[in-house]
């Protein structure tokens, strides 16, 4: 019969379960596990059934004829010992080192279940348990110097719970993960590892802190990411508190008719009780008052109070309000005009527009219209929808060559029309010069002209960089990037998916290490 690595194959058996092949040991000498000295005398023999690779989809399981050895050497501790065949047995195993191997890999790429079920389709069954069994039993990766680090905080519970992981920036890789997001364990692995030369973080103060703490020397470098981000933030907030100027003035009306006079709308309900409960906060603060008694004094969320007593003005809490389509917006233009045309009659403007796509219901529509049947009479005249704050941030935030060429003559009509919005855009492509081509010299000048100017989000913004400026310096200077960072965040979300968010850190940890 053939040879299979050091065994002869004795007889074959097919079976439910796969094909079984009966084998022996052919060597006559075994080598004794404790001393290694050969031995020929056999104490007893036994059957060991080991699971192989599948082929070609089946099954195969080895029964190898094991014998049990005397060793010959007195001075050895070992009396008896059984005897191994290199490439197919190891002590106390079920499986082949190629089947493990094997199971292994698919536990790392697809963890318990999903990986059972495509172990199982490839002729090699396993449950979820063995897989993750199989993972947690590998070593750690060998450690290597890291001179370029990044780290990063990720979510095991969005908000609750979070974790942080460590990157070579030379070979993005993860190279360490623990709990917590905390500055103190990030010094710490930072104390055994004081070849770190310069570490890619985000703007969080506690690892900012953590670095200056453990690595003292080291470069700091903030991401240039999140300080776009950042920046598009405050622009977001400058844009919406200019909004009225976004829409292009209506044109007065032909021939000598005078205008009508259209009263205002009244006020939202909603924006009158953050106008008062703002009023409120802003006197019990300048009285004093902590923010949890302010709380207990209004019946507001303590968070809440935080923010009203924040907020440089009401408009600041309104934007938000101010920003919401309404369900109607797509559609007010034809009401208007069928209501200038005497329809007054909202459940058929209902029907017109329902024809139209509109996906809300009649009773939006009646409330829409009742403004107009409180004494305005007639509704505005239509005209062009003026862009939203989300679109005109966009356009400002985006390179002047990849703007469309309508939006483009937009944001210009814009600029004409409103000339702190034109200094925004200045301000805001100044720092992407700066940005893009790694002039970190020109930031105390840029921070200097911000601050001065009259938008106060983007002046907050300026201030803010103050706080971290010699790190937010180095990151607008120096080549390095958190990209390699960011995909491995990426990369740990969807194992986290994987696994349905179960996974605890030691298999997570792992999994994110050793995974290829």
């Amino acid at each position: 019969m053939p040879l299979l690595s050091g065994l002869l194959i004795d007889g074959v058996e097919h079976r439910e379960g796969g094909v079984i092949l009966s084998t022996r040991v052919l060597s006559s000498t075994a080598r004794c596990h404790g001393c290694q000295q050969p031995s020929a005398r056999v104490h007893g023999r036994y059957l060991r059934q080991l699971r192989d690779l599948a082929t070609a989809g089946i099954g195969l399981i080895l029964q190898v004829q094991v014998r049990r050895f005397r060793c010959d050497n007195v001075a050895c501790t070992v009396v008896t010992f059984a005897e191994q065949v290199d490439g197919v047995t190891t002590p106390h195993a079920r499986f082949t080192p190629g089947l493990r191997v094997t199971l292994t890999e698919i536990g790392l790429a697809l963890a318990g279940r999903a990986g059972a079920r495509l172990a199982a389709v490839l002729g090699m069954p396993a449950g979820r348990d063995t897989l993750l069994r199989l993972v947690k039993v590998l070593p750690d990766p060998t450690a290597t110097a890291v001179t370029v680090l990044g780290v990063d905080d990720f979510a095991f519970r969005r908000g609750r719970h979070y974790g942080t992981v460590l990157i070579d920036m030379a070979t993005h890789r993860p190279i360490e993960m623990f709990d917590g997001r905390d500055g103190n364990s990030l010094a710490a692995w930072l104390r055994q590892h004081p070849e770190v030369e310069v570490i890619c973080r985000d703007r969080a103060g506690g690892y900012g802190e953590g670095a200056r703490q453990g690595a003292p020397d080291a470069l700091q470098v903030a991401d240039r990411f999140h300080l776009w981000m950042n920046l598009g933030q405050a622009v977001e907030k400058t844009v919406n508190a200019h909004r009225a100027g976004l829409a292009a003035p209506t044109p007065p009306p032909a021939g000598d008719t005078a205008p009508e006079v259209v009263q205002p709308l009244p006020e939202k309900k909603i924006v009158t009780r953050l106008r008062a409960n703002y009023t409120a906060v802003q006197e019990l603060t300048a009285q004093g008052m902590s923010k949890a008694a302010i709380g207990r004094k209004l019946g507001l969320h303590q968070a809440t109070v935080r923010k009203f007593a924040n907020a440089r003005s009401i408009e600041d809490l309104t934007a938000v309000t101010e920003q919401r389509t309404h369900v109607v917006g797509p559609f007010t233009g034809y009401l208007h005009q069928r209501w200038n045309e005497d329809e007054r009659n909202a459940t058929q403007l209902f029907r017109e527009i329902q024809q139209k796509g509109y996906p809300g219901g009649e009773l939006a529509v009646q409330r829409y219209l009742r403004s107009f049947r409180k004494g305005r009479g007639h509704a505005p005249h239509p005209g062009p929808k003026p862009p939203t704050v989300r679109q005109v941030t966009s356009w400002i935030m985006t390179h002047p060559d990849r703007v469309d060429s309508r939006d483009a003559a937009k944001l210009r009509d814009i600029r004409n029309r409103d000339q702190s919005l034109d200094r925004l855009v200045k301000h805001v492509r100044a720092f992407a010069v700066m940005m893009t081509s790694r002039h970190g010299d020109r930031l105390d000048d840029w921070i200097t002209a911000a601050e001065n100017d009259t938008m106060a989000p983007l002046a907050g913004f300026a201030r803010n960089l103050r706080r971290d400026i010699d790190a937010i310096r180095n990151g607008l200077t120096l080549p390095h990037s958190s990209g390699p960072v960011e995909g491995s965040i990426n990369r740990i979300k969807m194992i986290k998916r994987q696994m349905f968010g179960r996974a605890g850190l030691s298999l997570l940890r792992k999994r994110v290490l050793l995974a290829r």
